[in-house]
């Protein structure tokens, strides 16, 4: 199966399969969907994080998708703008882009319930469950068994653990603290998991800096958590 870009597999995570509604955080959504357009183009060669504490471009060349290919022509022409200035000025509309995309493809269908004759309802139901049950496969063999996760999946465990979105997983409570303890190693380390090495990891420095960068900026934004 074709990968899928991140900012799609996070949003099918969030999204409930029958409902076709958001579950958690709707902020913490639209941030960590910015955060994985950019680690898309850092994954790609495209971005990197500067000393300066800017991302800056080192490649301009298009990577086919509109969503990413629109972000790198903002990052090469506008002024430039830290990790947490990206994710405020990506974030807005960007999840009704991603589900128009996802809807045009078939993976989700948009089902438009008008309420009290005026106000307008939108659901995603899933409608190709194939994408989502490849996410949490890989999810699961990195958070439940002993595989060293790739690159993308490292970027999205610690993505799902920067915008809250842990619940979204479903796992089975047996295997629950396992995949949290998995998931907190991962994100801390962004993507060197346990006494896997600089030089062993798959997961490049230039991404992994990225990823830990933009995961920072997103716990920045949402803030402490609230207590139970």
């Amino acid at each position: 199966m074709t990968s899928i870009p991140l900012a799609e597999e996070l949003l099918l995570l969030a999204y409930d399969d029958q409902s076709g509604k958001a579950t958690g955080s709707r902020i913490g959504l639209d941030l960590g969907m910015a955060a994985a357009v950019l680690i898309d183009l850092a994954l790609a060669n495209r971005v990197a994080y500067a000393a300066d504490g800017y991302l800056k471009v080192v490649d301009a060349t298009p990577l086919g998708d509109p969503v990413a290919d629109a972000v790198l022509e903002k990052i090469t022409t506008e002024e430039p703008h830290t990790p947490a200035q990206w994710l405020q000025r990506l974030r807005h509309r960007l999840r009704t882009r991603v589900l128009e995309d996802l809807c045009a493809r078939g993976v989700v269908q948009d089902v438009d319930e008008t309420q009290l004759g005026v106000i307008h309802v939108h659901r995603y139901p899933t409608t190709d469950p194939a994408y989502e049950a490849e996410i949490r496969s890989r999810l699961a063999a990195a958070l439940i068994g002993n595989t060293l996760p790739d690159e993308r999946t490292a970027a999205l465990a610690t993505l799902l653990v920067a915008a809250r979105m842990e619940p979204a997983l479903k796992l089975p409570a047996d295997e629950a603290d396992r995949a949290h303890e998995r998931l907190a190693e991962i994100a801390s380390n962004a993507g060197f998991v346990g006494d896997v090495t600089l030089e062993d990891s798959i997961v490049r420095p230039s991404v992994a800096l990225v990823v830990a960068t933009l995961g920072r900026a997103i716990q920045a934004a949402l803030g402490a958590p609230k207590p139970i």
